[in-house]
């Protein structure tokens, strides 16, 4: 099969990085087709009517460089199933006293489900995107993820949640280059974005804080509770328990000899567990919904770096599988940051072994 024969929907936001992938598709000669999905924001919360992914102005530089590639371009409405997944997904998880990572879940459910299915029944033969990540495959023929060639911009611990069907069907085109680089591409391909910045934040979140979004959609996770130590002892009240994050030490409104950070939450009681530094580190963590790569978990132990969150370094540690979607990992050294919903993404090099949602300990 030749690349004129083969179809690959561009999943298009505007922005440079999925541009320049249709970019290098197109002059590779295969048979492009744009994509945007329209995806879903609160209107109720004072001018956030477009979510940020897909605001008039992105949707019309997506259409514009579709044209300027010669390929056709088509919006899909996702907002729906975005709102019934991912937003409810992050609600959820802050109801529970998690910090959920709604990235991961939606490239779980969204890009590399709905959308690659979407793809599929189109018959396309791959999904593309921006992502900076990469894909092969081994002596074996097993599909691997690995991580984009620049470091400061790699995405493969997003991208953790993808297994071999999906790899199969998926295309990184700008993995291979570094952010400068990408950017100059686009300059020499003639696209009007060569200069756009990245977006940031969650995007259905429009101008808005976090916060204020729980607010309104479920103000019961932003009742004010007791702060407490390990023991018991209340030391003061705080604002709600989303307004807070493992490993904080601004903002807790708290007088002691002491610097204290947070060191738990627990959602049954309402309340925020804080402590010193020496409190703060843990070395171990147990993980859920665990998604192996190579579509097998391993029956033993190994050796790996795991990351606890998606701008943290990989840290040597020891996986330990339980059945096919838990592991419990020991680090070499105590972590200060492991926080429950967060992702435990498992890399052997640059190589993406698996990875899943870390789960609250026990709870002081």
């Amino acid at each position: 099969m030749t690349n004129a024969d083969t179809r690959v929907v561009v999943a298009m936001s505007g922005g440079v990085d999925s541009s320049v992938a249709a970019a290098l598709l197109a002059e590779q000669g295969y048979d492009v087709v744009g994509m945007m999905m329209r995806l879903w924001s609160d209107e109720a919360m004072g001018g956030a009517e477009h979510n940020r992914c897909c605001t008039p102005e992105q949707m019309a530089d997506a259409r514009r460089i579709a044209d300027h590639l010669g390929i056709p371009f088509y919006v899909l409405d996702t907002k729906e199933v975005f709102r019934n997944t991912i937003v409810e997904y992050f609600i959820e998880g802050h109801r529970q006293g998690f910090t959920p990572n709604p990235c991961m879940e939606c490239n779980r459910h969204i890009r590399f489900e709905y959308l690659l299915n979407t793809a599929l029944s189109l018959d396309a033969d791959y999904l593309a995107t921006g992502h900076y990540a990469r894909i092969d495959r081994d002596n074996a023929g097993l599909f691997r993820l690995r991580k984009g060639l620049d470091d400061a911009k790699d995405q493969s611990y997003v991208l953790s949640v993808m297994g071999q069907e999906q790899l199969s069907h998926t295309l990184f085109p700008i993995g291979e280059f570094p952010k400068p680089e990408v950017r100059a591409l686009a300059a020499k391909f003639g696209l009007s974005v060569e200069s756009k910045k990245d977006s940031q934040d969650l995007c259905f979140l429009g101008k808005n804080d976090y916060r204020d979004f729980l607010q309104l959609h479920a103000p019961e996770i932003m009742h004010p509770g007791p702060i407490v130590f390990k023991t018991g002892e209340i030391v003061g009240e705080h604002t709600g328990l989303a307004n807070y994050t493992i490993g904080q030490r601004k903002g807790l409104g708290i007088t002691h000899p002491e610097p204290l950070y947070v060191i738990a939450m627990n959602p049954y009681r309402n309340a925020l567990v804080v402590g010193t530094k020496m409190d703060l580190g843990r070395d171990t963590l147990t993980a859920h919904r665990i998604n192996w790569v190579s579509g097998t978990a391993p029956h033993e132990p190994f050796r790996a770096e795991v990351k606890i969150r998606y701008k943290s370094a990989a840290y040597p540690a020891l996986v330990e599988p339980i059945g096919t979607d838990r592991m419990h990992v020991t680090f070499d050294e105590p972590l200060r940051d492991i926080t429950p919903g967060q992702g435990a993404v498992v890399y052997a090099g640059d190589m993406v072994l698996g990875g899943g949602i870390i789960e609250r300990g026990a709870t002081p």
